[in-house]
């Protein structure tokens, strides 16, 4: 009799036949030419030529162009290694969800599926797990060995703080990045005063960045007067969840942090991706995998 495979076991092949959904759909959408789910932009400055209708705005070299001789844009020679950073939210606002479907879990299927395709296509990947502190950070690597330790460890991970900074997250994965990568950023972006270090990370780096979703923080069922337990700051308020003024202000708060990411991502053009948990997220990233090898990695 054959024995049982291992939790961890049964997670990898879950893993794996989102993975196998992934890479069959986008060869099939792109008839054959499907290069990488990790294409991006070339990494290292190859010259610089006039500007032509159709250039991406963020390829101009400004520092060339503003000496008068024409508008100018930088071209790049493709790396033969492309470098990936997972920067993963873990804070206490990602533990809402129905059990098993909770953004923290959609989060570590994501890194997970990623993981797997970054071992079989010998990409460099590494992982950065944070809350308002750094949690988890696996070193860049490569294969399949590489690959079963991050999403061992991840799946292990038992976050030691509840609050979230975006802001910090992105300061330490910018000291850790020397040199241009792809980095996809994984939160609910339930935070404030970010941009600026986004910002940064877009500028120099291939970002992507998922927002994590669930249908519960958009409707608050209304159940009179409850205490409520905040997940970060750890308080607890008796508030009346019927009230026509809380479930405005709530479904307010809810919308404004909806739209804040998608448009910053706008502003600086960057691959912007907002999944909710009762989706099924595979065909969504094949999307935007798809978007990226036809734009040429360019967000």
């Amino acid at each position: 009799m054959k024995p049982a495979d291992s939790p961890f076991q049964q997670l990898v092949r879950r893993l794996r036949q989102m993975e196998i959904r992934i890479l069959k759909a986008v060869d099939a959408q792109l008839q054959g030419n499907f290069h990488s789910v990790f294409k991006g932009t070339g990494l290292e400055v190859d010259e610089v030529r006039l500007y032509q209708y159709g250039d991406e705005v963020r390829a101009i070299d400004w520092a060339v162009s503003s000496k008068g001789h024409g508008t100018f844009v930088k071209t790049y020679k493709e790396e033969r290694e492309q470098q990936v950073l997972l920067l993963l939210d873990v804070s206490a606002s990602q533990q809402v969800g129905a059990a098993g479907r909770r953004k923290l879990d959609m989060g570590r299927d994501i890194c997970g599926v990623l993981a797997l395709a970054a071992a079989r296509q010998d990409a460099q990947l590494g992982l950065l797990a944070f809350s308002d502190q750094k949690e988890l950070y696996q070193p860049s690597g490569k294969g399949t060995h590489h690959a079963y330790s991050l999403i061992k460890r991840l799946y292990e991970l038992e976050p030691q703080h509840r609050q979230t900074a975006v802001a910090a997250g992105i300061k330490q994965a910018l000291g850790l990045l020397k040199r241009r990568s792809i980095v996809l950023l994984i939160s609910d972006f339930i935070d404030a005063d970010y941009e600026r270090e986004l910002t940064m990370l877009a500028r120099k780096h291939d970002l992507v960045v998922l927002q994590l979703l669930d249908q519960r923080e958009q409707e608050f069922p209304p159940l009179g007067i409850i205490p409520l337990h905040d997940q970060e700051s750890g308080r607890t308020v008796w508030t009346n969840t019927s009230s026509a003024a809380f479930r405005e202000r709530y479904r307010a708060t809810y919308e404004q942090n909806r739209a804040q990411i998608g448009q910053i991502c706008r502003r600086h053009r960057t691959e912007f991706l907002s999944i909710s948990t009762a989706d099924d997220f595979v065909p969504q990233l094949v999307n935007l995998f798809r978007r990226r090898n036809q734009r040429g990695g360019r967000g």
